[in-house]
């Protein structure tokens, strides 16, 4: 399996994150008001309470916790924990927003061969971290492999004409 780059399962994309909530209601309301995910159709089947959502491409499945009062919440922000990321457009258009809607955050920053990578992260009202990032400027090269990938197709202007071929392909 190392060194491989073969898909063993056929995977084809990320479906869904779940995460389990205090309160579905509030979960809700923050991710669509603040990341503008959009409530879907869930199962009526399910014998428990919860809410699906779907943005950019990703559903979140949010469940209502069995013990909410005894879900403990993370108050430090700390880039290193357990999170989601989502790449912006414009990373000053989103920290405004976050100290419109008084979102506590933390900026950070990743520099990697002469090309730096903003980032913002914050929690959700259960205390799970978002970033948010301008994550698609920095390449994505496999560790075995003889070929570079960009998170973005928008990026692969920045590549050698001989690497962009690669990637097309």
């Amino acid at each position: 399996m190392k060194g491989s780059l073969q898909n063993p399962l056929h995977l084809k994309s990320l479906n869904h994150i779940s995460l389990v909530c205090r309160s579905v209601e509030e979960s809700i309301d923050f991710y669509q008001s603040v990341l503008g995910f959009v409530p879907i159709r869930r199962p009526g089947s399910f014998n428990f309470d919860g809410a699906w959502l779907f943005g950019y491409g990703v559903g979140i499945h949010l469940l209502q916790s069995e013990n909410p009062e005894n879900m403990q919440k993370k108050n430090e922000i700390n880039p290193k924990d357990n999170h989601i990321s989502f790449q912006c457009e414009s990373m000053g258009a989103v920290e405004k927003k976050l100290r419109e809607m008084e979102i506590k955050h933390v900026r950070a920053k990743v520099v990697e061969g002469g090309i730096e990578v903003d980032q913002l992260f914050f929690h959700d009202p259960d205390g799970f971290m978002i970033e948010i990032c301008n994550c698609d400027s920095l390449p994505v090269v496999p560790l075995a492999g003889e070929f570079v990938r960009s998170c973005s197709l928008v990026n692969l202007q920045m590549l050698s004409p001989q690497i962009k071929q690669v990637v097309q392909q």
